[in-house]
This record gives C-alpha cells, sequence and structure tokens, in this order.
C-alpha cells in the first residue's frame, strides 16, 4: 500500500517562504511523476506544479517564478520550495504521483497539509 505523507504547512506572512515535503513509503517518485495540488476554501482543487520521472517541470502560471519543485529519489522524498508567498496561496496543499497532467488521474495522494499566508 503507497502512501504520501506531507509535512511543513504553516501560517507565514506574506513575502515568507516554506517548504513542504512529501514523503513516500516506496521509490514512488523514481517511477512517477510526482505532483503539488492545491485547495483553497470554496474553489477547485488545481494543479499547482509537476516534477516527471526525467526531471520535466511544469509549473502553473500563478507561481512560475516564486515556486520550486524537486525530489530525491533516494529518501524517496518531493518537495515544494515556496518563496515570496502571497496571501491568494493560502490552501491546503497535496502532493500526489501518477502518470502527469492530462494523462489518467493521479494514483496516490496525500492527507494534505495547510498554508495559511497573511497579508
Amino acid at each position: 500500500q503507497v502512501q504520501l505523507a506531507e509535512s511543513g504547512g504553516g501560517l507565514v506572512q506574506a513575502g515568507e517562504s516554506l517548504r513542504l515535503s512529501c514523503a513516500a513509503s516506496g521509490s514512488i517518485f523514481s517511477i512517477y511523476t510526482g505532483a503539488w495540488h492545491r485547495q483553497a476554501p470554496g474553489k477547485q482543487r488545481e494543479l499547482v506544479t509537476e516534477i516527471t520521472r526525467g526531471g520535466n517541470t511544469y509549473y502553473t502560471d500563478s507561481v512560475k517564478g516564486r515556486f520550486t519543485i524537486s525530489r530525491d529519489n533516494a529518501k524517496n522524498t518531493m518537495y515544494l520550495q515556496m518563496d515570496s508567498l502571497k496571501p491568494e496561496d493560502t490552501a491546503v496543499y497535496y502532493c500526489a504521483a501518477g502518470d502527469g497532467r492530462g494523462i489518467t488521474p493521479w494514483k496516490y495522494w496525500g492527507q494534505g497539509t495547510q498554508v495559511t499566508v497573511s497579508s
């Protein structure tokens, strides 16, 4: 049974940084594309960024230049470095693993971690 567990969320002020981690129970990120999604109150869950097995990355426009996705296959962990945070980044952040955006539904999901950015 594959499990993903996020950590690193919290309350920060606008302009500050956070780093989220997603620990996998197995070598998931060397097999699948890893991704971070987020869901703000009253909004649909959205894809924020993904990283393929080959290291190619995708970012949604609103986070380009501020967020960086990475992974450490040896540690079975994926990261999301979030800099210059804005109040509109407030959401529950979920990590996921699968075949990639628009291909098939994401296969594995974490439970989510809350990120709150105050103005």
